[in-house]
């Protein structure tokens, strides 16, 4: 089968046929054609593609990150070395937040251990502490 619908599309490539819009309205997927009727119609490519989308939103590419891939694919004088640049640069991007995420969960812990459940919620160190008192 060449030529897709929208749902069969979708349910092949694992999302939803609202997904399948949403992409071509960012300039993803696009239809080969419409029938008389209106209905969207894709090649089989599209599956491919989209899956192609989605491990790469997983992967924490954005999607206009997602769309220079997608180019570099195609372009004849990309090097495999543009996109190993693009990649580096999202691992950098990842680490930095694996960092944040480490402080936050240090702090959280600090909080934690410097309150000791007992009293009222009012003279909590964790709230006097979001409340920007100082915290010891």
């Amino acid at each position: 089968m060449s030529s897709l619908t929208v749902g069969w599309l979708a349910k092949n490539a694992g999302v939803n046929p609202e997904t399948v819009r949403y992409y071509e309205r960012q300039g993803l997927v696009s239809p080969a054609a419409r029938t008389e009727a209106g209905y969207r119609i894709y090649q089989q490519e599209s599956v491919r593609r989209i899956r192609f989308i989605k491990r790469a939103q997983e992967l924490g590419f954005s999607l206009n990150e997602i769309k220079e891939l997608l180019s570099l694919r195609v372009d004849a004088d990309a090097t495999a070395s543009d996109v190993r640049v693009r990649a580096l640069a999202r691992l950098v991007s990842v680490e930095e937040k694996i960092r944040h995420l480490q402080d936050i969960q240090q702090s959280l812990t600090q909080l934690i251990e410097s309150c000791h459940g007992g009293g009222p919620a009012s003279e909590c160190p964790i709230l006097e502490n979001l409340d920007g008192k100082v915290f010891q």
